[in-house]
């Protein structure tokens, strides 16, 4: 729970609340070329990468294509799955906000995953996210 001790009030924003839906996702065999188009074409920083079943097995972010840019992966036709970060950090929708936003400060990372209890994605939450609803709030406060 978020608490604004000037205003002595607890606010119980979850994840589910801020978080981006619904995921935009991939299959691990999808080139690093057609993930970057779709990054484009759908305005995200990052795709969740899917298994045949829907499992969420991984994330591609825009750091990660660059690094991979530089390296001449993306012109041999490498795959999203060649480059994906595989050691996931997640979050569940009923999460409170504050948790989550640490968890990501703590692990230096801009797209947590949201999935729910079959390992599904459910959205993400973003930086992006986190500062829009934080801008919201600020003028809600600046405005009494």
């Amino acid at each position: 729970m978020i608490l604004f001790k000037r205003y002595q009030k607890e606010l119980g924003v979850r994840v589910k609340d801020l978080m981006s839906t619904p995921p935009i996702t991939v299959g691990a065999n999808t080139t690093i070329i057609d993930a970057s188009k779709t990054m484009i074409d759908k305005g995200v920083g990052s795709l969740l990468v899917v298994d045949g079943e829907g499992h969420l097995v991984g994330i591609v972010t825009e750091r990660d294509i660059i690094y991979s840019l530089a390296r001449g992966h993306a012109c041999r036709g490498a795959r999203v799955g060649d480059i994906m970060s595989r050691n996931l950090i997640v979050s569940r929708g009923d999460e409170p906000i504050d948790r989550a936003i640490d968890r990501m400060r703590e692990m230096n990372i801009r797209h947590l995953p949201v999935i729910d209890d079959h390992g599904k994605p459910i959205g993400v939450l973003s930086m992006r996210d986190i500062l829009d609803a934080a801008a919201g709030l600020l003028k809600l406060i600046v405005q009494q």
